[in-house]
């Protein structure tokens, strides 16, 4: 099996401050904390899809963590969501601010928008994507359901992009909990279970914090996912004041469990 690395969508919040920060935490000291304290080992970096990520901050992430820690990244939105006309200046310049993160960076993130469907114009901008990060494990999130077909799983298969596992609100179009793997890396994103989702803001959205029996539940489907890659992400998004951070703790702690029963 091999490694599961559980940690959250994003680390420096506001209202995680007195959660699970200490009130008088500075924001330079988050990340440290982030690993040193709350014991993650890896993290989803978020920022970088309401702005180009920079060779400055990316070069800060590495000095306040150690060589053991890891990174995956999430695309900028002109790469996911607006698609603008310049798309190899905009890899270009994304590739260009990661670069710091070295071999630490495990994964790109491209999370597409509900109106992203599979058509003939979106599979060849997939394919474009995959040319121009050919030295980089990607992996797609997909919201709308349609892309849940054996026809377009076989092609994400063929294309050596991830399937990012989603668990989000069980409403009609979104994409079902479905625990396959299309390239060497697993990807869980868990984005809890309100129904305020379509059109609601994000602390609402993502306001939802994970019972102890809903967290069992995926544990099957992690081991059987991490028995096939290389190594498996599992980050929890439900960020609204800490509940991210609750929750991957929780999960942590069950699969250490698990693992001292079936040693």
């Amino acid at each position: 099996m091999g490694n599961i690395y559980i940690g959250t969508s994003g680390f420096s919040f506001d209202d995680w401050i007195g959660e699970v920060y200490p009130h008088n935490i500075k924001k330079d000291a988050m990340l440290t904390y982030y690993e040193k304290v709350l014991g993650f080992e890896a993290l989803e970096v978020n920022y970088t899809y309401y702005a180009m990520p920079t060779q400055k901050t990316m070069a800060s992430f590495m000095r306040k963590t150690s060589r053991n820690f890891y990174f995956t990244v999430k695309a900028y939105k002109g790469l996911t969501h607006e698609r603008e006309d310049s798309l190899e200046d905009q890899c270009k310049r994304f590739k260009d601010g990661i670069a710091p993160l070295g071999e630490n960076l495990k994964a790109l993130l491209f999370q597409f928008p509900y109106t992203f469907l599979p058509e003939k114009k979106t599979i060849d901008y997939l394919k474009t994507l995959r040319k121009n990060f050919h030295d980089n494990n990607i992996i797609a999130e997909f919201r709308n359901v349609r892309w849940f077909q054996k026809q377009y799983i076989d092609m994400l298969k063929g294309l050596s992009w991830g399937w990012c596992i989603v668990d989000e609100p069980k409403l009609k179009g979104l994409v079902p909990f479905s625990p396959v793997l299309t390239s060497e890396i697993g990807y869980f994103r868990f984005h809890g279970r309100n129904k305020a989702w379509f059109g609601e803001p994000v602390n609402i959205r993502y306001d939802y914090l994970y019972t102890e029996e809903e967290l069992k539940s995926f544990i099957p489907s992690i081991t059987h996912i991490a028995g096939s890659a290389s190594c498996t992400f599992v980050f929890f998004n439900n960020c609204h004041q800490g509940k991210a951070v609750k929750n991957a703790q929780m999960l942590k702690e069950m699969l250490k469990d698990k693992g001292r029963e079936n040693p």
